[in-house]
């Protein structure tokens, strides 16, 4: 018997509505850092990494719905790079805040 887990992350690509949310909000993010660079010229790194994280998830969610176990893998590193910011926040706080 499967877990749930492994149901969700290998669970069809949801699609069109899910992929623009994803496409929208990598969007603002990468420009948010776009903003960061050209105003205070040194932009969030964090903000990098939610592009990259919310892109991939995005990228998951377009694939064809026969591409079950490529969008998992899409969606484990999305959430992989999710949790690393997780760890960067608690170890290195100088890397969220500033």
């Amino acid at each position: 018997m499967p877990s749930s887990i492994s149901e969700t992350l290998f669970s069809e690509p949801s699609g069109r509505p899910i992929t623009l949310v994803h496409a929208a909000g990598a969007l603002i993010f990468a420009g948010l850092y776009l903003y960061g660079w050209v105003v205070d010229g040194t932009p969030a790194a964090w903000l990098l990494t939610m592009v990259i994280g919310t892109g991939l998830a995005g990228t998951a969610e377009a694939l064809p719905k026969s591409r079950h176990q490529a969008a998992g893998i899409l969606r484990s590193v999305a959430i992989l790079v999710f949790l690393s910011l997780v760890v960067a926040s608690i170890v290195a706080p100088e890397f969220i805040v500033g």
